[in-house]
């Protein structure tokens, strides 16, 4: 497997993964009709135009010519951020490559070159219900911030998203 930067013709393969992992990791958190409504199509689009634009860093894990997964990383968004705190926008792999290490490659190459970048911490949001992904997120090094989960609302529900931090240059 290698994890590369994604280049425009990624773009359906990434949405692709994008639509499949919300629809398997978020059946129990959003609405069965909203999942169904996601647009391969749309988020293709999307990233086609993040990829050219270079709003966001955009890194495949690829075996062969397959893409396994994905992450997508930068500046943090956050109004409290310091310059030195990273983001990672999100990080999805394909539900049958789930628990094979894609995740975990993915964020240990997105790390390097956050640490390359001069970035000393990293930060995400992630739904406060989907425990899988908090378990995963532990395990390569985040833990809950003190901050309070904000509020959001995602297909016609009311959701929580907590805040997660890791040291990225220790």
């Amino acid at each position: 497997m290698q994890v590369v930067h994604a280049v425009p013709e990624d773009a359906r393969a990434v949405a692709e993964i994008h639509v499949d992992a919300w629809r398997s990791a978020y059946s129990r958190i959003l609405p069965a009709d909203y999942l169904a409504s996601l647009s391969v199509e749309k988020r293709e689009a999307m990233w086609k135009n993040i990829v050219e634009s270079g709003q966001t860093e955009l890194l495949v894990a690829k075996d062969g010519g397959a893409i396994l997964g994905w992450v997508s990383f930068g500046a943090c968004r956050d109004k409290d951020a310091p310059s030195s705190q990273a983001e990672l926008w999100a990080i999805y792999v394909a539900p049958n490559s789930w628990f094979k290490g894609v995740g975990r490659q993915l964020w240990l190459r997105a790390r390097e070159l956050l640490s390359q970048q001069g970035y000393s911490t990293c930060s995400l949001w992630v739904f406060a219900e989907n425990e899988p992904a908090i378990r995963f997120y532990k395990a390569i090094g985040f833990v809950a911030d003190t901050l309070p989960p904000q509020e959001l609302e995602c297909g016609g529900r009311q959701l929580q998203e907590v805040r997660c931090v890791c040291r990225i240059d220790a």
